[in-house]
């Protein structure tokens, strides 16, 4: 057996609370399309979020079946300490939530199955579509995904979050891409799914291509106690389409008690130091955490709630917009140190280094030729850096 090791995304909630985890989607990241979701929980559990082999934070890994996924994420529970948790899982993560009833079903509280099916696809289509990565990488993946993941308008309302939503895409390791096809190709357990006592509530999306509400009725139908619910003007990503509608279904789910509780300021933090992390990378902030002193603490928590949890959560505008203005801003204001961390940012969130070039061009007209000068020097160290490996 060869169970993966899962990278996961600390969402917050009560440290004595009960244990969510949350599965995510093929070519998705934990924190992209469960935010919203993690954000309508942690008042009342601790809120975890896992990636795939390859996604987000987790690093690659040899072949893989869904039982392995699934025998990681008890693992994950052992972590946290928690001999029962309750569950949601979108597309594969919903096929590992129904391995997992099917495996340990003492441990799974409650299940929602989001846009998934007990069999997804076809094998020789999943087989294709992961020879299509390991020949031409994941960019023929990133030019269908919008068609394919969200309801029609969707990108036009909420253009933030699909962008945030592709680019988590974008930068997945094609060949772990391919080995959850694969893993995918390999998942059928229609015929057991009478066996599954765990309580489900399997959530369709109205729009869903992939996995329409037909193949969310088979599971609810099908197990010992299911519900079906089916979202309107949602695709196949409800975590992200719908956060507010989901957080609310796992809740009732859960039995945990209604609350007309706002966001604190705790939930506002938490959420910024997700994303800080995800944009300046794991080492930056554990630098900047453990350098923390007395008379600096209040400054990082200002700059985690109000910059990282205020600002770049904000819906409007991608990560690479916020990227590209924020280094404008800091190429005008010669905020040197400042610029070598987010043109490290910048290529986190999806910039090239052509479209940096063009951006300190565009400031050497804007904000001076002196500035940009000194911008051109800084990219070119850090770039070579960050493109060795070493920056």
């Amino acid at each position: 057996m060869t169970v993966p090791s899962l990278a996961t995304v600390n969402f917050g909630g009560p440290d004595t609370g009960p244990l969510i985890l949350l599965g995510s989607s093929l070519g998705t990241s934990a924190a992209t399309l469960w935010g919203g979701v993690a954000r309508g929980l942690t008042t009342h559990a601790r809120v975890v979020g896992w990636d795939l082999p390859g996604h987000g934070r987790s690093g690659r890994a040899q072949p893989f079946t869904i039982a392995e996924l699934a025998t990681a994420v008890v693992a994950l529970a052992d972590r946290h300490g928690a001999e029962k948790f309750h569950y949601a899982g979108d597309s594969v993560g919903g096929c590992v939530g129904l391995q997992l009833a099917l495996d340990v079903p003492h441990r799974v509280a409650t299940l929602t199955l989001l846009c998934t099916g007990a069999v997804i696809g076809t094998p020789d289509g999943w087989r294709d579509r992961a020879a299509t990565v390991r020949a031409e990488g994941i960019a023929p993946m990133v030019a269908a995904a919008p068609q394919r993941w969200f309801a029609p308008g969707f990108t036009e309302r909420e253009p933030g979050v699909g962008a945030a939503l592709l680019d988590s895409l974008s930068h997945t390791d094609p060949e772990c891409y391919a080995l959850t096809c694969e893993a995918l190709a390999a998942f059928d357990v229609a015929e057991q799914l009478p066996k599954i006592v765990t309580p489900v509530l399997a959530v369709a999306g109205r729009d869903d291509i992939p996995t329409p509400p037909d193949s969310l009725q088979r599971i609810a139908s099908g197990v010992q106690d299911g519900n079906l619910v089916v979202l309107d003007g949602v695709g196949h990503l409800a975590p992200a389409e719908a956060p507010d509608r989901v957080a609310a279904l796992i809740r009732e789910l859960a039995g945990f008690p209604y609350s007309t509780a706002t966001v604190t300021t705790e939930d506002v933090y938490r959420a910024g130091m997700v994303v800080r992390r995800e944009v300046l990378g794991d080492a930056h902030v554990d630098r900047a955490v453990a350098a923390t002193t007395d008379l600096t603490a209040d400054f990082q928590r200002m700059i985690t709630e109000y910059a990282w949890g205020s600002i770049w959560t904000r819906p409007g505008l991608d990560r690479r917009s916020r990227s590209m203005i924020t280094l404008t801003a800091l190429i005008a204001r010669g905020h040197h140190e400042e610029l070598a961390m987010h043109l490290r940012a910048g290529r986190r969130n999806g910039l090239s280094n052509d479209e940096i070039k063009e951006l300190i061009m565009q400031a050497a007209i804007y904000c001076g030729v002196p500035d940009a000068n000194t911008a051109f020097r800084i990219a070119s160290k850090v770039l070579s850096e960050y493109d060795t490996g070493a920056g």
